[in-house]
C-alpha cells in the first residue's frame, strides 16, 4: 500500500492563506479528482471544511482534535492511527493500493514520514499566505518525473507536476 501526499505549493512554501488556496488552478483540480478517485482521502478538519462538501466517489477521512466535529458524508477520526487504520481498510476493501493524503499543512507534517511517494504541484507564483509546506529532503527523497505547465485559461499561475518517490536506505 503506497501513501500518496497530494500538495499544490507556491515557489514560495506557501499552501494557503487564511483558510483558502490562493490561485486558481482547474488543471489542477481535474489532475487531483483523477488522482484520487475510487481511493481513501485524508485530510484535516479545516481542508474538509475549505472544500464545501465530501469529495465525490471516494471515502473522504477527516482527522481532527475535536472530538465532537461531525462531517456528513465523511469518516471523522481523532487520530494519526485511527486514520490510518480507516484509510488502509477502505483501500483493501476498495482493491486499491495508494492512499492520498491531501492536506493541510498538519497533516502532511504527521503523514510525511509513512509517505511513499510526494506528487507535488509547484506553483509558480509568491502569494501571501499563512501556511506552508516544508522544505523536501533531497537525502530522503528523489525527484523522479517533472512537466512543467503554461496557465491554462482557467490558471492564474504557470505550475510544474513534479514526482518524488522516498529514495530506499541502504
Amino acid at each position: 500500500m503506497e501513501v500518496v501526499l497530494i500538495v499544490a505549493v507556491a515557489d514560495n512554501g506557501v499552501i494557503g492563506a487564511g483558510g483558502a488556496i490562493p490561485w486558481r488552478l482547474k488543471s489542477d483540480q481535474q489532475r487531483l479528482k483523477a488522482m484520487t478517485m475510487g481511493k481513501p482521502v485524508v485530510m484535516g478538519r479545516k481542508t474538509f471544511i475549505s472544500l464545501r462538501r465530501p469529495l465525490p466517489g471516494r471515502t473522504n477521512i477527516v482527522v481532527t482534535r475535536d472530538a465532537n466535529f461531525r462531517a456528513g458524508g465523511a469518516v471523522v477520526t481523532t487520530s494519526f492511527d485511527a486514520a490510518r487504520a480507516v484509510a488502509f481498510g477502505d483501500a483493501l476493501r476498495r482493491s486499491v493500493a495508494e492512499i492520498a493524503v491531501i492536506g493541510g499543512a498538519e497533516i502532511y507534517a504527521r503523514w510525511m514520514a509513512t509517505a511513499d511517494r510526494l506528487e507535488i504541484t509547484e506553483v509558480h507564483a509568491h502569494p501571501d499566505g499563512d501556511t506552508h509546506f516544508a522544505a523536501i529532503d533531497a537525502a530522503e527523497w528523489e525527484e523522479v518525473a517533472r512537466v512543467r505547465n503554461p496557465a491554462g485559461s482557467d490558471d492564474s499561475a504557470d505550475f510544474s507536476y513534479v514526482t518524488y518517490r522516498r529514495r530506499k536506505s541502504h
